[in-house]
Formats: structure tokens, C-alpha cells, sequence
């Protein structure tokens, strides 16, 4: 089966993720453990699709400092073809996490000015059209800002455009490009900004999403069912039960990665969706961004995740915290 090529464009810097050991006490000192490693919405959703068999290149911007090395690195011992910027004077971007001692997110903190500053410019370079000719397809997050989103839609020329939504704040940026999307992952909290809406009913956002003109999406919830869509259809997916949650942040991202290749590789949504859950799963139970994803812990876990149930418009699926 051939490999599909992906080219990557956006968020690719440090990952910075503080777990605290007990119970968490706002206003205060908490005990804890930090952890830092290279992480972005993009950047680790391409590694896991690599993971799952995917050949990739990637675009970012990152400063010259240590942070920024420390990215390089982590690009080259994927094998991914490094097609980034580096701006000496700049300092690269980051995340921090804090999460309780369950692994679920306290608080999240972006220093990411370089991106708004850089990426408009980066789009517009011979070599993203250079790129984007060798593609398969373009992943993408809206770590871009919506100048550079519009600039690599145009870019990609009627090729696949997967795109990972990142944040409420950020998804915003993607609201005149939907029709051009050829799969968009997102959050409860995602959808709800995109779709402009308060109401609890996932599937009132996603058919205002589909008036809009986005054709295909998913919608995560943490332990709850991964809700898809694509064209008429509606369906959902219950996870199995991790074996241990240790870190929930890189979840979406796996799931985003695998599904991505196995729609690349001709699987409808409703079946790609279940290997991207089951990515999911080994993400939650692990604590690296991204999971070793082996081919026999893979299947152990895919054989674990049940068939698409269909949905109908107007069904309820539940409140958002």
C-alpha cells in the first residue's frame, strides 16, 4: 500500500506540561514535576501519522536560540524533510500545561508571537509551492493566523487539506475557509466558537458547520464518544476505557494523525475515525506527545474500539463542561 505524503504546516516548538502530585489548590504553591519536550497541534499529529505509515515534510518558524535547536532535533530524528524558518533574533514559540494529578488540563499558556509575526510572510515563499506540488495532501493547524491559512488553502491547489483546530481562540481563523477543508478536527469548546453558538447540542453546531460548507469533521470530548460527520452522515464512536490515563493533552493530536492517514488511504471517515481513537487511547496511556503507536499494541487496541453508531440530526449528545 503506497504511502501517502503529507506535508505539514504550522505549530512546532516546546512543550511544556507541570503535573501537579496532589490535590490542586488555586491561588497557591502546588507540588509537582515539569517536563519539557517538542510539541505543536501539527507537528504532532505528523508524527503520528508517520507513525501509521506516512512519508512527511514540514513548515515552521522557530527562533535561534536553545528551544529552537531543540526543535530542530526533534524534526530531524522523525526523518522529516525540515522546510522551516529560523529567525536568529526570535525566540521560539511554546506551550505550557498544567494538569492535575489525573493528567487532565488545569490551565494552558501560548507564547507563540513568532507565528503571527512570521507565517503570512512564510506562505507566500517559492518553497511552500515547491511543497505543496510533491504533496499528497496538507495538514495544517490554525496556529497560522488567517492571512496564512487563506494564503495555503489557495496554495494547495484542489489537493486534501486536513486541518487540526488547536484552540476556541484559534479555530475562529478557519470560519471563510470551510468549504475548502477536506476534514477538520476539533474539541467541544472548538466547535462551539467556530459554530458561534451556546447551545449544548453538538448537532445543531455541526449541521450550522455543514451550512457553512464544511463537508467532514470530528468533534473529541475526552472519555466521551468522538462524534463524526461526513457529507449526510452523522455517527459516533464510543473509546474504550483506557488501561491508565497518565497525560490527556497529545489525544486529539494522535487522533488526528492516524485518521488522517487512514482517509488517505481510501478509508471513509466512519472506519478511518476508529484508528485515529484507538491512536487516542495509547496517547492517553502515554507520557510522551506522541505514542510509539507498534503495529501489535495498534491492533490490540483497534480490535477494542466498536463500530460507528449512526446519529440523527437533533439527537442530543450531551452538555459541554
Amino acid at each position: 500500500m503506497k504511502s501517502p505524503n503529507i506535508l505539514a504546516v504550522g505549530g512546532a516548538h516546546v512543550d511544556r506540561r507541570g503535573q501537579v502530585s496532589g490535590v490542586y489548590v488555586p491561588g497557591a504553591s502546588n507540588p509537582g514535576t515539569m517536563r519539557e519536550d517538542v510539541g505543536g497541534g501539527v507537528f504532532n499529529a505528523l508524527r503520528d501519522a508517520i507513525r501509521r505509515g506516512a512519508k512527511a515534510s514540514l513548515m515552521s518558524v522557530r527562533g535561534g536560540d536553545a528551544a529552537g535547536e531543540m526543535v530542530a532535533r526533534a524534526i530531524a530524528e522523525e526523518g522529516i524533510l525540515d522546510l522551516s524558518a529560523v529567525f536568529l533574533d526570535r525566540t521560539t514559540p511554546s506551550y505550557t500545561a498544567i494538569l492535575d494529578r489525573e493528567g487532565d488540563v488545569i490551565t494552558g499558556f501560548a507564547d507563540m508571537m513568532l507565528y503571527e509575526l512570521a507565517f503570512p510572510k512564510q506562505m507566500r515563499r517559492s518553497k511552500l509551492r515547491e511543497a505543496v506540488t510533491s504533496a499528497d495532501a496538507i495538514m495544517c493547524d490554525a496556529n497560522l493566523p488567517a492571512e496564512a491559512l487563506r494564503s495555503l488553502v489557495g496554495a494547495a491547489a484542489g489537493k486534501p487539506v486536513f486541518v487540526v483546530a488547536v484552540s476556541p481562540a484559534k479555530v475562529v481563523r478557519l470560519s471563510g475557509l470551510l468549504s475548502d477543508l477536506s476534514c477538520l478536527f476539533m474539541n467541544r469548546r472548538e466547535i462551539r466558537a467556530l459554530a458561534e453558538t451556546d447551545d449544548t447540542d453538538i448537532a445543531a453546531a455541526i449541521q450550522a458547520l455543514r451550512q457553512r460548507g464544511l463537508a467532514r469533521g470530528v468533534v473529541t470530548a475526552g472519555e466521551s464518544s468522538v462524534i463524526g460527520f461526513d457529507g449526510d452522515e452523522l455517527f459516533a464512536i464510543t473509546p474504550p476505557p483506557a488501561r491508565k490515563v497518565v497525560d490527556v493533552t497529545g489525544a486529539g493530536d494522535a487522533l488526528a494523525g492516524a485518521t488522517t492517514v487512514a482517509m488517505l488511504r481510501s478509508l471513509p471517515l466512519r472506519a478511518a475515525l476508529r484508528e485515529g481513537v484507538a491512536a487516542a487511547v495509547l496517547a492517553v496511556e502515554s507520557d510522551k506527545s506522541v505514542p510509539d503507536l507498534s503495529a501489535k499494541e495498534f491492533a490490540a487496541v483497534l480490535s477494542l474500539v466498536p463500530e460507528a453508531e449512526d446519529m440523527h440530526l437533533g439527537a442530543s449528545t450531551g452538555d459541554i463542561s
